[in-house]
């Protein structure tokens, strides 16, 4: 039995002429040079003088069991024959299905071999006994579990989503939207936040304690924070409307699943280097292999480590390394990944794409995403070099304030942003004391405002903590041995100091830049464009240093340091490099910390000139709209709302604008929910 498939082949790079060579695997005599004797239904195509345009068609029949497709156009340019992937579409004449598998170097999302909804079902997909109302395309030999009744398909209603009993105390999280069922794993796989209490946007569930988000169809992540997808299952409506779920019998036990990758093809001579090891360069890496990149990858970083989770070292002191890691060594090796660690850049000359690092060794580039993120600040003041004067930064940070505190310690935290805040509620009950000296008149006023900031204010002093505000520190003293001993505040007030944190803003890790071709702005940030290019052709940037648009900010430019906004720029940088089909930035940017106990969530970007406080701000439960000149809501935080934030962050997502007007139902202070699409 044969298959009918259409093949649209759409060059993503410029060439002067070329032939477009199908290859089956399992069949190595057909090919499109040859397939005309074969089948009778295919040719070969020539191209001349296109550059990011429609080539050809061609259509052929192919075994329907056929396990995979091999695409590669051969191009002639400058006397030098190289090989490129190309965009290959695939239209199914028939409901059979096989995996498809581009080699090269540029490849599509939806042709991997994970998860691949069949995007030619009805809205409603089929009914009736035994149809399947499949999430997923399933490779024939998975083996699955027998059905189990979960619930009727009238306990669900239309864009809806519930978590029911599944096999051996697991749990399935099961969506209703346009008249389809889809069945995924139940909790988020970044803290494992139940997602049943999250949001349904349209065509996806997103967390309700940090914002990431998960295709309904395919348990892909597609929005951070977290690497993993969600394990997804199969569906089946009986007759009486019962509704079973199937799955795969090695899903059942897991909560996160990895997106299928390629490995390393020794034949691709194409180079990418990553620098930094950060939230950006760790996803990036592994979405360049999810993609279909089998060219060679050099991700470059000035720490020791593996990319970590690196949220949280400045909120507990106590965690291994091996457990903030979010992948081994095997990992990188198996899929062909380079890991430089304790090497950083020191030079990049753009026109020859060469990036020079610090063992020595240069590479040569065909293109590179630079995410070298940012640096601390040190303020100029005098003994600031003294020891026992740390910032925060890296996991070598933290285990250097462990090693450096006790219980009879003496701690003052410079600043009372998020870093120093995070840092003393994390250190209040190991020591002596503890202070934040911050210069405005509440902490973190200039991102919640003045009435948050003051009920924050209050939460620290509620748990021990000295708060000394309208202040600053205006020379540190030291002992006979060159450690600090005592700072000197503003107004001539001493304090007894064993340790200093400086909590004091960072800058981009940039300079090594200067002299590379690429524009850099006064404050040490880059401009990209919706693509996250630089100035430059080959050069894509990311994370803090980019000074990207944000789509939720009519896409104006802004250096965010939001840890979840760097790892969907390494996604999305990874997918234009790659030239498979360009895409966009669309992400909200999306915050979280925990002080004291307490979650606070905050997603958006604006200035504000007004704040409309809803709920209990003095029970720690509520939510805060930040409104600008104009009455839109730029962004909105909360404390023990969930999942409020991230409803607005889905609003914003969909291009939604919420007002103030929006606000004034007060029956119903979040009516304005309503205004989310899920279909």
């Amino acid at each position: 039995m044969f298959t009918k498939v259409t093949f649209t082949a759409i060059s993503r790079a410029p060439f002067e002429c070329g032939v477009i060579n199908l290859v089956v695997a399992g069949f190595p005599h057909l090919s499109l040079s040859n397939a005309n004797a074969v089948f009778g239904r295919a040719r070969t195509l020539e191209v001349h003088g296109n550059r990011r345009q429609l080539v050809s068609f061609c259509s052929l029949a192919i075994p329907s069991r056929t396990p995979k497709i091999c695409a590669t156009f051969s191009r002639l340019r400058r006397h030098h024959f190289q090989k490129q992937q190309l965009f290959i579409h695939r239209q199914r004449q028939q409901e059979q299905q096989f995996n498809f598998t581009t080699m090269g170097s540029i490849n599509c999302k939806e042709y991997t071999t994970t998860n691949v909804v069949d995007s030619n079902k009805t809205e409603n997909g089929t009914t009736g006994s035994g149809s399947y109302h499949s999430t997923c395309e399933a490779e024939m030999s998975d083996k699955y579990t027998d059905p189990v009744i979960v619930c009727n398909e009238k306990d669900l209603p239309d864009h809806g989503m519930k978590q029911f009993d599944f096999i051996d105390n697991s749990k399935v999280l099961l969506i209703k939207q346009k008249g389809q069922l889809y069945a995924v794993g139940p909790k988020c796989t970044h803290y494992g936040a139940p997602l049943h209490t999250g949001v349904v946007g349209d065509g996806r569930v997103r967390c309700p304690w940090h914002g990431a988000c998960f295709s309904i169809k395919t348990g892909d992540i597609e929005d951070f924070p977290g690497l993993d997808s969600l394990p997804c299952y199969k569906v089946e409506i009986k007759k009486d409307g019962n509704v079973a779920v199937m799955a795969k019998e090695k899903d059942i036990a897991i909560v996160k699943r990895l997106k299928d990758m390629v490995k390393r093809d020794p034949d691709n001579c194409c180079t990418f280097v990553i620098l930094g090891g950060g939230p950006a360069g760790g996803v990036c890496v592994e979405t360049l292999r999810q993609q279909g990149f089998t060219g060679r990858i050099v991700m470059v970083s000035k720490e020791p480590y593996l990319p970590y989770d690196r949220v949280k070292v400045s909120k507990s002191f106590d965690a291994k390394i091996e457990a903030l890691q979010y992948r081994e060594v095997a990992f990188y090796d198996e899929y062909g990944i380079e890991t430089w660690l304790n090497v950083e850049a020191t030079k990049v000359c753009g026109d020859k794409k060469i990036v020079t690092l610090s063992n020595g060794m240069s590479i040569k580039y065909d293109k590179m995403f630079i995410a070298t993120g940012s640096a601390p600040t040190i303020p100029p003041i005098d003994g600031s070099n003294l020891k026992n004067v740390v910032t925060v930064r890296g996991y070598d940070d933290s285990q250097n304030i462990r090693a450096l505190v006790n219980e009879t310690s003496n701690v003052v935290c410079l600043g009372s942003s998020f870093i120093a805040l995070e840092v003393a509620q994390a250190l209040v009950k190991q020591v002596a004391s503890i202070t934040v000296v911050g210069r405005g008149a509440y902490p973190l006023s200039a991102s919640f405002g003045n009435e948050i900031g003051e009920r924050v204010l209050r939460l620290f002093i509620e748990n021990k903590v000295n708060m000394i505000m309208n202040s600053g520190i205006k020379e540190i003293l030291g002992n006979k041995d060159g450690e600090v001993e005592k700072v000197i505040l503003s107004d001539d007030t001493t304090l007894p100091c064993n340790l200093l944190v400086l909590g004091t803003g960072a800058k981009p890790n940039t300079k090594f830049l200067e002299g590379s071709g690429l524009k850099i702005n006064a404050d040490g940030s880059i401009n990209t464009d919706m693509y996250l290019k630089s100035s430059m052709e080959s050069i894509y940037v990311g994370g803090d240093i980019a000074n990207a648009p944000v789509y939720s900010s009519n896409n104006e430019l802004a250096a965010i340091g939001h840890y979840q906004l760097a790892q969907y720029h390494g996604r999305i940088a990874a997918i234009n490099m790659f030239e498979c089909r360009p895409e966009i930035l669309r992400a909200v940017p999306f915050f979280f910390t925990m002080l004291f106990g307490k979650g606070f969530r905050f997603a958006g970007h604006g200035d504000f000139s007004d704040v409309v406080i809803e709920g209990d701000l003095e029970g720690m439960k509520f939510v805060a709209y930040f409104i600008n000149n104009e009455d839109k809501v730029v962004s909105v935080a909360s404390c023990g709302r969930d999942p409020i934030v991230a409803q607005f962050a889905e609003l914003q997502s969909q291009g939604g604008t919420l007002t103030r007007k929006n606000l004034q139902d007060t029956s119903d202070p979040i009516a304005w929910t309503k205004l989310i699409k899920s279909n």
